[in-house]
């Protein structure tokens, strides 16, 4: 095992640094020993000399022309003792940094200035570099070179081409993003292969109008800079076989991310009729699976911001996985959008989120991994910009008690207007200073008794519900729940069902549901009570 001994020179008493980098050290697998405040030099090379690290971590933070002399004297120290070698890290204030640089004792100097995800890819032995292999080509590899600090996922895409790709370049060389998932306008989710369908009026509305493979590619080469962020790009509404080749051979898309039911008659982002919408996302599934490339079904979260009660929402989640598995997709990048619908408590926002982790769970195998990726709710954000920001920081840190490999961090301003590139940076850096401060050592709000309660009531919920559809097409189908017509009827039957479908000619729309002490739960109307799954179930209509 590797060893890390620590201190602090002169009168320095200043520790929270030194301890956060132990913790990222411990973190990556290093045995570390503090050996105290104000060391002396002859002290620090008895530790040496007793211990044999493989780096001496040295601190001070105080003033920068004392820190000269500190450094000054610290290297005669180890010229008379014959120590010569030693592998030596210093962290200090920006100052103080500069002049450890230009003692040259330091094999590396760190200001404060760094994300954890740099020490940690110093302490991997994985520096930084001019090339994209040096941070990882793939979600995977980017995932695997930054354990245990999550990547951090944001959307971008402005109404104007040219000023898109000036922003994904300058969000690059800021280096606080791992992902950049590009937003392309309607027009071109819906439309891209169909150029004559487009509606010019609606050009630049939802995202950035890309009209041509080359205008992806550009947009790729903008982000070949700084810490070259991996890019994805939505699924499209239509047309997703096209969109998935040709966002590959563009943009190296990171990862596929393509709904169940939606984008179809079922939220009118396009016509496709809801069976055949099915079988068009499963076989986009397919293709990203047999590629090898990971994939993401958003699905959960849209049938809770339409109002669906939170025991539909966990069994959507586990529809999500078990087709996506089905399709053949091996990396399997699970979204829990916390917040969702506004007014969920923390408490019953974490039991849902551990019931839709435990029935994924049980389809996790040497075939299929589940990477946790975590997000705040848009509708839950305000559009006071400060008080979003506060938002935006406490979701963060309810999210880190679900272990995400991924943070999809959504800028503290989206509830007023489109994130500009000044907004994406300081929101990934708010996201950054809640992992500094607590990403190791935070308590455990997942042991709560309230939470777990919530988590097992759900999960025996969601689990009727995903019966009453295997119910459903036992008799028509070999696999009810990866069935186009199984699934569309369980949508028009009202076995999955949200109150915002009212009207809707594919789906019944007839469920209510109320917040009820920060869980979305099922309503009788004329009862003026909460009902049970069973209940609701128990007098479904064909």
């Amino acid at each position: 095992m590797k060893k890390i001994i620590a201190a602090t020179l002169g009168n320095c008493v200043h520790v929270a640094g030194v301890a956060n980098f132990l913790r990222l050290a411990e973190a990556c697998g290093y045995q570390t020993s503090f050996l105290g405040i104000g060391v002396k030099p002859q002290e620090i090379i008895g530790a040496l000399r007793e211990v044999e690290p493989d780096y001496l971590a040295l601190s001070y933070r105080l003033t920068p022309q004392v820190a000269a002399g500190l450094f000054a004297e610290f290297k005669n120290a180890l010229i008379e003792a014959g120590v010569t070698g030693q592998k030596m890290i210093f962290g200090g204030t920006p100052p103080v940094a500069k002049v450890a640089e230009e003692s040259g004792l330091f094999t590396r100097v760190f200001s404060g200035e760094e994300s954890e995800s740099v020490i940690i890819a110093f302490l991997q032995g994985k520096e930084e570099g001019e090339k994209t292999a040096e941070f990882g080509n793939t979600l995977v590899e980017r995932v695997s070179r930054q354990q245990p600090y999550p990547l951090l996922r944001h959307h971008f895409g402005l109404p104007s081409l040219e000023e898109t790709i000036r922003g994904v370049r300058q969000i690059a060389e800021a280096k606080v993003l791992d992902v950049i998932s590009l937003g392309p306008d309607q027009n071109a989710q819906e439309s891209f292969f169909r150029p004559a369908e487009m509606d010019p009026k609606q050009d630049g509305a939802g995202g950035v109008p890309v009209r041509t493979a080359e205008d992806l590619c550009r947009l790729y080469a903008a982000s070949r800079t700084g810490n070259y962020p991996l890019l994805r790009c939505y699924s499209g509404t239509r047309d997703l076989l096209q969109w998935a080749e040709l966002a590959t051979e563009t943009i190296k898309n990171a990862w596929g991310a393509i709904p169940l039911f939606w984008y179809s008659e079922l939220d009118g982002r396009s016509s496709r009729p809801l069976a055949a919408a099915i079988q068009e996302n499963q076989e986009a599934m397919a293709w990203y699976g047999a590629r090898g490339i990971p994939v993401e079904v958003n699905e959960a979260h849209h049938w809770s911001l339409r109002g669906a009660p939170d025991s539909i929402a966990v069994a959507a989640f586990y529809l999500a996985a078990y087709n996506a598995k089905k399709a053949g997709v091996r990396d399997y990048v699970a979204q829990l959008m916390l917040n969702n619908p506004p007014g969920t408590s923390a408490l019953m926002d974490l039991g849902k989120a551990l019931a839709k982790l435990a029935l994924v769970s049980r389809l996790e195998d040497e075939q299929f991994r589940v990477y946790r990726q975590v997000r705040a709710g848009l509708a839950s954000l305000s559009v006071k910009q400060g008080v979003a920001k506060g938002q935006l920081a406490a979701s963060t840190v309810l999210g880190l008690a679900l272990k995400p490999q991924i943070i999809h961090v959504v800028a503290y301003c989206e509830a007023d207007h489109i994130a500009t590139p000044i907004e994406i940076i300081e929101s990934c850096e708010l996201v950054h200073g809640v992992l500094k401060n607590y990403l190791f050592g935070a308590p455990d709000a997942t042991a709560d008794p309230r939470v777990l309660a919530r988590r097992d009531e759900l999960i025996a919920e969601a689990e009727q519900i995903l019966q009453a559809i295997r119910n459903l097409g036992k008799d028509e189908s070999d696999d009810p729940l990866a069935d186009p017509a199984v699934l569309s009827e369980a949508v028009r039957l009202g076995i999955l069902d949200a109150p915002h479908l009212k009207g809707n000619r594919a789906a019944r729309g007839e469920i209510a549901t109320v917040m009820a002490e920060g869980a979305c739960r099922i309503w009788d109307a004329e009862a003026r009570r909460i009902v049970s799954e069973e209940e609701r179930l128990g007098g479904f209509r064909r």
